[in-house]
Order: C-alpha cells, then sequence, then structure tokens
C-alpha cells in the first residue's frame, strides 16, 4: 500500500496537503524528521501514516491524557488499532495493552514522557519492535519554548536505553530558530529532514479590540455567532469565574476549566466542551494543548497573553477543520499590568542565578512584543508571520487593521516634543513617566523629579493617552526610539537623523469614539467569517443544522467527541455536493471506508429525504426577527440619559431671599445658596467652583500642609472683601486654616451668580 492509498482508504482524503508528503516520505527512508506546521495543518498524518506503513510499532509520546485520548478515539474509528498507556488506566489495563502491544496487535501506542522512566515500560519497550518514535509538541523539550516541560529531556535517555535506534521524529506548531536548533540538538536528531512549512493560517482572522467593555464585547460577540463552539481565554482564575457566572446569567451553555477546580470537574467541563454539551469554554492557558476539536470556529482573549507563542498556540485551536474561523484579542492597559504581575511570581527555583536572569529577560522581551502587536496599527497577520522568521511583501487584506478604517495623522510636532521629554528624562524611565511628563501630571513621582521644568511638561495635555500609545508605538517602529528589554522597559534615544532631515511622523488612529453614552457597536465580522457564513446560507442551512443533529445523536451513543464522527467541514462538503446516489458519498471530503461504512448509508438518508422534501429548495435572504436581547452589563448599569440642567444661577428675586448670616464656611454657605434658587433644575454649585472664582480674582492663595495637600487663605484684597480664616488642628495634629465668609463676602459671591436680565 502506497502512502496516497493509505491516506485514502483510512482519513478519506486525495491528497496531502503543504509538506506532509515530504515528511511522509523521509519517514519512511529512514531519516529522522523535525516538521514545524501551524496548528490544523495536519501534523498528526505525518507520522501516522508511516506508521501504518513501517513494520513495528510507533510510539508517540504526548504531554497531555485528553490528547492520546482523543487521538486514539479517531484512530481506532478510522479502523487503525491504537492505544494509549497513561495513569487513566489500572495496573491491570497498562499491563493487558503492553502484552498486545508486544504481540504486534497495535501500530501506534500514546505515552506521556513520564512513563518512559518506568521499569516496566521499559522493560516492554527493550523486547518490542519499535520503528519509530514521535515526540509530539516537541517545543516542551526547550527552555526557550513556552511549555518547556522538565520530563522531555528524559526521552533522549529512553531512546538511548533501546536495543535499535528507531526512527525519531518531532512535530511542533510554534517554534522559533531558537527553539528549531534547540529540539535538533536535544533529541540529537541523525541527518533529519527539517521542515518550516510556514505559520501563515490563512482561514484564521486576526482582530485586535481595544476596549474596557469586555464583558460587553463577549456578549454581543456570542450572540453573533450563535450555536459555534469556541474558546475564551482569561489571564487568571477569578475573570474565568467571573465570565463564565455572566455567561451563564445570559443563557449561553458555557463552562468553564482552571488549575484551581479538581481533576474531576476539569475531565467533566472538557468533556462538556468537547462533546459539544457546551459550546463555549471559558479557561486560562492550562487549557487546550492536545485539544484536536475541529469544528472551534473562534478563539477570544479577554486579556494579552504573555507572549507571541502562547498566543498563537491558543489562537490556532481554532478553524483546525479549515474553514473561516475568528481569533479576537480584548486589549486594554491593565493587561500589562497583570501579566507583569504573574510574572514576577513565576519559579525558577530550579535555575542557577544567571539562567533564571535570561529567562526573565526573555519573558520580558516577548510580552513587550505582545504589547507592540496589541497597538500596532500595521497588518497583524504580517506582524505574527515575522515574529516567526516569515516576511511576506504586502499586507494580508484579511485582518483587523487591513480592514479596519483608520484615519491617518501627521504627528510630526508631537512626535518631536515625546522624543524631547525622552532626553529631558536622560533615558532613564519608562512611558508611564513619558505620558505623564507630557500630560502635566500633578504626581508626586514627576514632582521628585522635577518634571514641571521641563520644556516637555503639560504640552500634550489635551492628547488622549490611547493617541500617545500609538505615536509612541510608531516612534519605536520608527527607530526614533528604544526600549530597553529588562524590566523597567526604559526609553531611549534611538537615531533621530531622518527627523531632523525633515521627515513626517504619520500616525494610524482609529475614528473618533462614539460618546460615551451610546451603546457598544456590534462585533464586525472579518471577511473571513463573512465567507463562512454566507457558505451555509438559507436551506444549506437548514441541512446543515440536521445533519449536525445526526452527527451529535451518533456521537452520543457511541460516546464519541461528535467531531470524531465528521468534522463541519465534511457537513459543508455533503451540503455542497448533495450526493444524489449512496456511492457518490465516498467523494465527500475526509469520507474514509471505514466511516463510509459506518455512518455514510445515515447520512445519505438525511440528505436523501431533504431533498425530496423541498423539491424547489432555494437561499432564503429574509433572516428571522430577532428576538428582544438583554441589556448589555454596562447598559443594565446605566441610568436613562438625563437632559443637561443649566448651570447654577440666582435672579434679582432670588437673591433678595438669600439668609444672611454673621460667618459660613464653604460649605454652609453652598447650601445657602442652594435654598436661595428658584429653579428647581439648575446644577448645584460646587465649593470647588467657588474657590476657582475667588482663586481667579486674587482674593485667595493657598498654603501647602506640613504633610500633604493644601488649604486657602485670603489675600490681603480677599481680607479687604469680607474673607476671614479660622485656624484649627487635624486629628493628626495638623494645623490648618478654614475660609470663612462674612455678610460683606456673601453678598459678593451672591452677585457673582445673580443672571442679567
Amino acid at each position: 500500500m502506497t502512502p496516497r492509498e493509505a491516506l485514502k482508504r483510512y482519513f478519506g482524503y486525495d491528497s496531502f496537503r503543504p509538506g506532509q508528503e515530504e515528511i511522509v516520505s523521509a519517514l519512511l527512508a529512514g531519516r529522522d524528521a523535525l516538521a514545524i506546521m501551524p496548528t490544523g495543518a495536519g501534523k498528526s498524518l505525518c507520522y501516522q501514516v508511516p506508521a501504518l506503513l513501517l513494520p513495528g510499532l510507533t510510539l508517540v509520546i504526548s504531554p497531555l491524557i485528553s490528547l492520546m485520548q482523543d487521538q486514539v478515539k479517531g484512530l481506532n474509528a478510522a479502523g487503525i488499532h491504537a492505544a494509549f498507556i497513561n495513569s487513566s488506566l489500572t495496573e491491570t489495563q497498562i499491563a493487558r495493552a503492553l502484552d498486545l502491544a508486544a504481540e504486534g496487535s497495535y501500530k501506534l501506542v500514546y505515552v506521556a514522557p513520564e512513563r518512559l522512566e518506568s521499569p516496566v515500560f521499559r522493560s516492554f519497550a527493550a523486547g518490542a519492535d519499535i520503528s519509530m518514535v514521535t515526540v509530539d509538541e516537541a517545543h516542551c523539550i526547550s527552555q526557550w519554548g513556552q511549555d518547556f516541560r522538565p520530563s522531555y529531556l528524559k526521552i533522549l535517555d529512553f531512546i538511548d536505553s533501546l536495543p535499535r535506534r528507531p526512527i525519531v521524529s518531532a512535530f511542533t506548531a510554534t517554534a522559533t530558530r531558537e527553539v528549531k536548533d534547540d529540539i535538533v540538538c536535544t533529541l540529537r536528531l541523525h541527518d533529519p529532514k527539517v521542515l518550516v512549512t510556514g505559520f501563515d493560517r490563512p482561514n484564521l482572522y486576526f482582530q485586535v479590540e481595544r476596549t474596557r467593555r469586555k464583558d460587553d464585547f463577549v456578549i454581543q460577540y456570542l450572540r453573533d455567532h450563535p450555536g459555534e463552539s469556541g474558546i475564551i481565554y482569561c489571564a487568571t482564575r477569578k475573570n474565568v469565574d467571573k465570565l463564565q457566572e455572566l455567561l451563564t446569567e445570559y443563557g449561553f451553555a458555557a463552562t468553564k476549566y482552571h488549575a484551581g477546580l479538581s481533576a474531576e470537574a476539569r475531565r467533566k467541563n472538557q468533556n462538556d466542551f468537547i462533546y459539544d454539551t457546551a459550546p463555549v469554554i471559558v479557561a486560562t492557558n492550562a487549557f487546550g494543548m492536545g485539544i484536536d476539536k475541529s469544528n472551534v470556529r473562534f478563539v477570544l482573549h479577554y486579556n494579552m497573553p504573555q507572549s507571541m507563542e502562547n498566543y498563537y498556540q491558543e489562537a490556532g485551536r481554532a478553524g483546525r477543520d479549515g474553514l473561516p474561523s475568528q481569533c479576537v484579542l480584548l486589549f486594554s492597559a491593565q493587561d500589562v499590568i497583570i501579566n507583569k504581575f504573574l510574572l514576577d511570581k513565576k519559579d525558577f527555583a530550579e535555575m542557577d542565578d544567571e539562567e533564571a536572569d535570561l529567562l526573565r529577560q526573555r519573558d520580558l522581551q516577548r510580552l513587550q512584543t505582545m504589547e507592540r502587536y496589541c497597538q500596532t496599527t500595521e497588518c497583524l497577520r504580517n506582524y505574527i508571520l515575522a515574529y516567526f522568521g516569515e516576511h511576506p511583501t504586502a499586507p494580508c487584506g484579511n485582518c483587523g487593521s487591513c480592514n479596519n478604517d483608520f484615519d491617518e495623522v501627521d504627528m510630526t510636532d508631537a512626535a518631536k516634543w515625546m522624543i524631547n521629554c525622552v532626553a529631558e528624562l536622560h533615558g532613564r524611565y519608562g512611558k508611564a513617566i513619558l505620558f505623564g511628563t507630557l500630560q502635566g501630571a500633578n504626581r508626586a513621582r514627576l514632582r521628585e523629579l522635577g518634571a514641571e521644568r521641563f520644556k516637555s511638561y503639560g504640552r500634550m495635555k489635551d492628547t488622549p493617552r490611547e493617541t500617545l500609545e500609538r505615536l509612541l508605538a510608531q516612534l519605536l517602529e520608527d527607530g526614533y526610539l528604544v526600549q530597553s528589554d529588562d524590566q523597567y522597559a526604559v526609553l531611549h534615544m534611538g537615531n533621530i537623523t531622518p527627523l531632523k532631515q525633515g521627515a513626517q511622523v504619520v500616525v494610524k488612529l482609529p475614528p473618533k469614539p462614539e460618546p460615551a453614552e451610546a451603546a457598544p457597536k456590534k462585533h464586525k465580522a472579518g471577511k473571513a467569517a463573512q465567507k463562512g457564513k454566507a457558505a451555509l446560507a438559507g436551506d444549506s442551512a437548514d441541512l446543515f443544522e440536521q445533519l449536525r443533529a445526526l452527527r451529535m445523536r451518533l456521537a452520543q451513543a457511541e460516546k464519541l467527541p461528535p467531531y470524531l464522527v465528521f468534522g463541519d467541514k465534511t457537513l459543508v462538503d455533503m451540503c455542497a455536493k448533495a450526493p444524489r446516489q449512496l456511492e457518490d458519498m465516498k467523494e465527500i471530503y475526509g469520507m474514509g471506508e471505514r466511516k463510509y461504512e459506518k455512518y455514510g448509508a445515515a447520512f445519505f438518508a438525511v440528505i436523501d429525504t431533504y431533498r425530496a422534501d423541498h423539491p424547489d429548495a432555494v437561499l432564503s435572504l429574509d433572516p428571522p426577527a430577532p428576538e428582544p436581547e438583554k441589556p448589555l452589563p454596562s447598559e443594565k448599569k446605566k441610568k436613562p440619559p438625563k437632559a443637561e440642567r443649566p448651570a447654577f444661577y440666582l435672579t434679582a428675586e432670588d437673591a433678595r431671599s438669600f439668609n444672611y448670616q454673621d460667618s459660613y464656611t464653604g460649605a454652609e454657605l453652598k447650601a445657602a445658596l442652594i435654598e436661595a434658587a428658584g429653579d428647581p433644575d439648575v446644577k448645584a454649585p460646587t465649593i470647588k467652583e467657588i474657590d476657582e472664582w475667588l482663586l481667579a480674582q486674587r482674593l485667595i492663595g493657598m498654603e501647602r500642609l506640613p504633610t500633604k495637600g493644601f488649604y486657602y487663605v485670603p489675600t490681603p484684597a480677599g481680607v479687604d472683601a469680607g474673607l476671614r480664616s479660622e485656624d484649627k488642628v487635624s486629628a493628626r495634629g495638623t494645623p490648618y486654616s478654614v475660609l470663612l465668609f462674612t455678610p460683606e463676602a456673601q453678598r459678593m459671591v451672591v452677585e457673582h451668580f445673580i443672571k442679567p436680565d
């Protein structure tokens, strides 16, 4: 049997995807191999097909129980004999599995790396005919990878202990050049076929949403994508619990996953997600490695991940079937603070100080890379690909940045002030101090630095924080400024020569935001998502739902995840081709011989009945009338907007009714003014408003307290106008003065508020 014949017979595919055949051929020729292929590119087939054709057993080293179980279920469903050996089995079951493997009953056996150290397993391996050892999630072997696992370092000792060295193959979805070299070196691969197919996943639509109303966004997103399966990642367990509870309150079938749950709860919740009982799961990054659920239509990140490796691996769990899917990252400045806190708590106890410092620096560099991803206005896909060593020549035209209508604004003058401020700070501080200085903030730290004496102080006081962020991102990208890679992310001067020679700094800014009172805008789906929706409109969508219901019934009867019966892509192909003969079902994507024999007739019957019942089926252009929706969280908290109230004023008649006293404090004067006002709809005057007017008239001045803060005292002009002060002592023993208004001063304030006729 040839590799292509095995591919068609067992998996139902007519041809290999890019890169698969190269790896298969190399392994069948006896070469070691390392394949770096994006999630969903079909890495598993690269070792499963050779395993069928090689004479002995293929041992697959996999990090998670769930991954092993799903892979084995899928292989057995395709008619391939496979088994797993892990802690979910009893010792009796393990012994039985090893006996069957030794007898040649299995072509593939999946084990965890920790199992390789077991004397019982070592004894089995020494006598077994092991043709190939496959290391899945191979980036776990590198300390420079995002998921380093010390148990992976034992793999080489195990291979060396075998009586005959087998072929060694390694696979991962995310590996920088540094990690790739580490894998080859640590596993000691012999003349390996190294294949990097490229990291691009064209079916994934990437988007960054800067929003503080993350809960609103998530709820609206789920409303816009009803029935779709997706993962929502949060940075902390607290966020997971809170968001899952909120989604349940809004009627969404959502479960949760994090390390704080019991093993039983994690297993149940994961199965609810895999079996589509709960199509949405809210989780920390503890969830997902090895989850082979093909119909995940979206991955939302409620918080920014700590590295691009983490983000791309987690986002890559969407659209494994090749259908359009979305990856949306919700970003706020708080995400950076949360992640720095989590990194500070990271344990490096088992490493020496030098090694720990290197890894801390690496983590901070990766965090900065993610922050820049969230700030960039350039093509998001190209940003990701460039990080992994690819350099596309043009924007993808299908991501949030490419599809956003940015306003290009010349900010050259503002850029010069920002650069000047960095120079005045002597390259010793980060963006918090930079932005505070430019905005003229009154903070103790800035006063300590003497920032109020800088030429740049307050020069951009009316510039929004987001605009400052985008300007800084542009200056870093252009090389005018440089950010250090250490814990403090200090800003230094870069090469400003082009700016001196007349270069412009053009910043892409989002359109002006809607008023705060406006409801949050609905999620704007990308082009890729729109394509996916259009393929299943009208009657096609009805048929798809009937096929999906049949898939669920069959999966429940066999206790299988629905996607192991057929993936969404296979159901879509059934709707598109609508076979008229049972034999035609063999041409459906993903319809292998075993699945045709097992399920083909049942799915054909649904298609045939649907066609008979709908002879004139056409696409419907009339969507169902929307049902009233529960207000979003931010809307529930809001009161209806009130009509704008006029500023406080008094009429001449009101002034005559004012209750003059021998002396009023500021608070007492305010109360008397409100009592005198004849218009009940006016805004109440504030003490601050009165004080600011007195300051402007130079009737009062400020005296600083020995501790923090200040108090007001009458100037000589204020004393002449009837203002007095009374000395007081606070509960802590701090002396201060209270401003008092005599009748003369009261009359002056009343006259100030009289509205001319």
